[in-house]
């Protein structure tokens, strides 16, 4: 049979009978990719903060070791619920200094006032705020979550937010000699472009560096039997296609510093060179204004 349109008629939460906060807690804790913040997995609801109520929703994205403290406001957005999500997000950073931690307000109407004055906090603190809407259509209900103020993209890491440097030796402990040759091979591919550029090793992370200064438009996290991607890019359906397209292993994106993150293996850099290397390139354009 032919498709056809139908179209479906939006619903205030706020003010109906049966659907409440509640229900839209026990929908986002069955599926939380609802969200569109990549794979979380919840780690608490309603979660007691001392003196201070109760959190809606805790979920933790266990390959980024990244936590996102979450509210949930039926109507307009006010003082008291911003204050709110902002005051759990700054009890559970401290509790768990271990995680990075987001706070996200959900909400069905995010004012132009209210989206102004979370705005001035974006940067300063890691804030996201995400607009609700319900949609009736025949007998079933929809909820449909849409970002509306993303967390404002960190800078390009620099010798201010380095960690401590090391040497390669540390690495072939940490990880393996096999998974850093995976980082030379890509250093290989960078160098055609710069030739300048080498790999700059600290605790974290190992980087790149040109003349001692670092360039950070790529770095590497090698683990024992791969190695962790991260390529400062945005986000975009276009590259997420070529990525599905070709089964890459992807982690997931950082949306505070702007990074996609893949996993890759040996064979990875043979059956995916073409893809490997476009968007090597990409990244390497973009942090460098071509």
């Amino acid at each position: 049979m032919p498709l056809t349109y139908a179209k479906p008629e939006r619903i205030s939460l706020k003010s109906h009978p049966e659907l409440n906060e509640k229900w839209v807690q026990n929908h986002l804790a069955d599926d939380p990719s609802l969200l569109g913040l990549g794979e979380l997995t919840l780690r608490d609801r309603e979660r007691p903060q001392p003196r201070a109520g109760r959190l809606d929703l805790l979920f933790e994205d266990s390959e980024a070791n990244h936590r996102y403290e979450v509210e949930i406001q039926l109507g307009q957005t006010d003082e008291s619920h911003i204050i709110r999500t902002l005051e759990y997000w700054d009890i559970e950073r401290k509790r768990y200094p271990q995680y990075d931690h987001t706070a996200v307000i959900v909400a069905e109407d995010i004012t132009s006032r209210f989206l102004n004055v979370i705005g001035l906090f974006n940067g300063t603190i890691p804030l996201m705020a995400i607009q609700m809407q319900a949609f009736r259509l025949g007998e079933q209900v929809s909820l449909l979550f849409t970002t509306v103020l993303d967390e404002m993209r960190l800078g390009l890491m620099d010798t201010e937010g380095e960690p401590p440097a090391t040497d390669r030796g540390y690495w072939e402990t940490r990880a393996n000699r096999a998974t850093l040759t995976i980082a030379d091979e890509l250093l290989a591919v960078i160098r055609t472009w710069d030739p300048k550029l080498e790999l700059k090793y600290n605790k974290a992370y190992i980087g790149l560096a040109k003349d001692g200064q670092p360039d950070n438009f790529v770095v590497f996290r090698p683990k024992r039997g791969f190695l962790r991607l991260e390529l400062r890019l945005p986000r975009s359906d276009e590259i997420q296609a070529k990525l599905d397209a070709e089964g890459m292993d992807v982690m997931d994106y950082d949306t505070r510093w702007g990074y996609y993150r893949i996993r890759l293996s040996k064979d990875d850099i043979k059956g995916h060179n073409e893809l490997v290397r476009a968007l090597l390139k990409l990244a390497y354009d973009q942090g460098h204004g071509e």
